[in-house]
């Protein structure tokens, strides 16, 4: 790939939150437990620290295993290098990227993460005063930049998880700075209503960020400003479940498989840090479908190691175990969850490591194995955006993987991608999703990429609109941008179905829509779309995105990469020839740029149609 996947948001002064018709309201929202008042938080509140995500019994685990557990070892083993890297490098600066401080505030978290870990450890006092110093650089900032809140509630985090973990060992003037940059660089512009707070009761991964930096910084400063500390608190709990229900009903992530890490590393360290800190996590870990998400997660990685790229979502996993994931495991004792080979890879090898995995070594060192957790080989999840997916068997010799989605434009990061899929087969990525790209270079050039409406210019580009997805287009026009795309049937076993009702999102260009996805074999999958045409009705156009080389041969099209080949069978119309159209170079020069990209077409003039109804089916199988 050509460009780099970019985080960076616009509403908020930086992202939309755009809220699904079907929401639901406030009462229908499952709550958290929230006792929280002053005298609460003054009564169960634990005094000693460290009480962030660390107490004295679960540190006393953790150095045990770090005599015994070799996973625990190897990943401690990697936090020291990190931190002997740290140290080499300046002090933290207030230099913003665009309107963002987000990749500073992210660097400060990682810092403390490591430089953390080793001084809970080894009490090492050149670590402490490495600390020291990184506390003092950003808390003499002007600000943390709170018109883009992710922003300050990293940096919160970072700046809480320093003092915490210091537990009263850095120099009292630098305590004293902290804390009070805690309360108002950090706590206190959270509850200005300028338009910077929107997080608070939002539905996507800011809220998990946010209230997440908010409750640490409140433990923090809890014995300074009970009061503050105790609202903020309660705030998030009130708050959080509207981003949690999301992962409702069956624990897909709507905003994409490393959104589910952004978002999810969030919540399982605000569990870590209620349950160190208050005994409780106030039902935060057993929240509905919180926890069935780690097989959403897990099985958005496909064998060949790209993810399923849906919505805003880079492209391939790191080679390094997901600590975020190993959370899940120590809560189900799931070996499935638990990538112990990756974990242990040479810890030199491992480099830089993710800005929570010094927090995240706490869970590494209580996973205690109680089942496999074998993991399904057809699944679906509903939501605001579903998903289906099929595999093979566990070191499946073919690598068979599918993945197809419904949902629409408005869901938060979301695409013009109902109906589309990925295809996998030998280790190969036959069919593609475009992905993300740059937030940042897209918004430099004053380009609005967050607007969600029918004609808003995020739909221009080809990683965004439904003609850089393998789906259905109708009359060379957008989807229907709010027309929500749902799984009307599923079916397991041997050979699993799947059915998307594509009608809402042709409204007005179709009378009806249905695409069937079916693994007709161990090499192979069906797709079959049963289309009622409209008197607005001119083109249907079946499409297929690829970086394969490929042949047109009477009725279909061979594809070759990387050695191997797939066949395209248009079984039901093999008199229609399959088209290609070269998408290197992009049509828009903003457009991501991805070396071999093409479109395979099968364009169908409404005038063919016989009966007002078309029945489409190709087959995509090994060659």
């Amino acid at each position: 790939m050509k460009t780099k996947i970019g985080y960076l948001f616009l509403f908020f002064l930086c992202i939309v939150l755009v809220l699904p018709k079907n929401v639901l309201a406030d009462e229908d929202i499952p709550k958290l437990e929230n006792p929280m008042t002053v005298r609460f938080l003054k009564s169960k509140l634990r005094k000693s620290q460290p009480r962030l995500v660390l107490n004295s019994q679960i540190e006393k685990n953790l150095k045990s295993k770090l005599k015994s557990d070799p996973v625990v070892q190897n990943m401690y083993k990697a936090i020291q290098l990190n931190a002997i890297e740290i140290q080499k490098e300046p002090f933290l600066e207030r230099i913003k990227t665009g309107r963002r401080l987000l990749s500073v505030s992210r660097k400060m978290l990682y810092r403390i993460n490591m430089l953390g870990m080793v001084y809970r450890i080894e009490k090492d006092p050149k670590i402490l005063e490495r600390i020291n110093g990184e506390v003092l650089a950003v808390c003499n900032f002007s600000d943390w930049n709170p018109s883009h809140y992710l922003d300050v509630a990293e940096m919160s985090m970072a700046v809480a998880f320093a003092l915490d973990w210091t537990a009263g060992n850095l120099p009292k003037p630098t305590i004293d700075l902290a804390i009070n940059a805690l309360i108002e660089k950090g706590i206190k512009p959270s509850y200005n209503k300028e338009g910077n707070t929107g997080w608070v009761n939002g539905t996507n991964n800011w809220n998990q960020v946010c209230h997440g930096g908010m409750i640490a910084a409140s433990i923090a400063i809890a014995e300074k400003d009970p009061e503050l500390a105790a609202q903020t608190i309660s705030r998030a709990l009130d708050g959080m479940p509207h981003a949690l229900v999301e992962y409702g009903p069956d624990g897909v992530y709507p905003e994409g498989s490393t959104y589910w890490t952004y978002g999810t590393s969030f919540s399982v360290t605000t569990v870590a840090m209620f349950e160190s800190a208050f005994g409780t996590d106030f039902g935060l870990a057993d929240y509905p479908a919180f926890q069935e998400s780690a097989v959403f997660k897990v099985l958005m990685n496909a064998p060949s190691g790209w993810y399923y790229n849906f919505a805003d979502c880079g492209d391939k996993r790191s080679d390094n175990g997901d600590v975020t994931l190993a959370w899940f495991a120590t809560k189900t004792g799931k070996e499935a969850f638990y990538e112990k080979d990756r974990f242990l890879r040479p810890a030199e090898d491992i480099g830089e490591l993710r800005r929570l995995d010094g927090a995240g070594l706490v869970w590494l060192s209580q996973f205690k194995k109680e089942t496999s957790g074998t993991l399904p080989t057809a699944w679906k999840g509903g939501g605001s955006n579903p998903v289906v997916i099929f595999t093979g068997e566990k070191n499946d010799p073919k690598q068979y993987y599918f993945g197809g989605k419904g949902g629409r434009g408005t869901v938060n990061h979301g695409n013009m991608d109902g109906g589309s899929f990925v295809f996998e087969l030998n280790g190969v990525r036959w069919v593609v999703d475009p992905g993300n790209q740059s937030y940042h270079e897209l918004e430099k050039t004053g380009f609005n990429l967050w607007g969600r409406c029918q004609d808003c210019e995020r739909w221009t580009l080809l990683t965004k609109n439904n003609f850089g997805h393998s789906t259905i287009s109708v009359n060379d026009q957008l989807h229907v941008v709010d027309g929500m795309a749902t799984i009307t049937d599923f079916k397991s076993g041997t050979s699993p179905e799947a059915t998307i009702d594509l009608s809402p999102t042709f409204a007005g260009q179709l009378k009806s829509a249905k695409r069937k996805f079916t693994k007709d074999s161990n090499v192979s999958l069906v797709i079959e779309d049963q289309i009622e045409v409209s008197e607005k009705t001119s083109m249907i156009t079946w499409q297929l995105m690829t970086t394969a080389d490929v042949e047109v041969v009477k009725g279909g099209a061979v594809l070759t990469q990387d050695g191997k080949t797939l066949k395209l069978d248009n079984l039901s119309h093999p008199e229609y020839t399959v088209s290609v159209m070269s998408l290197d170079p992009a049509p828009l020069e903003l457009d991501r740029q991805i070396e071999g990209l093409k479109r395979l077409e099968i364009r169908i003039p409404a005038w063919t149609v016989e009966n007002g109804t078309l029945n489409l089916k190709v087959r995509l199988s090994e060659d």
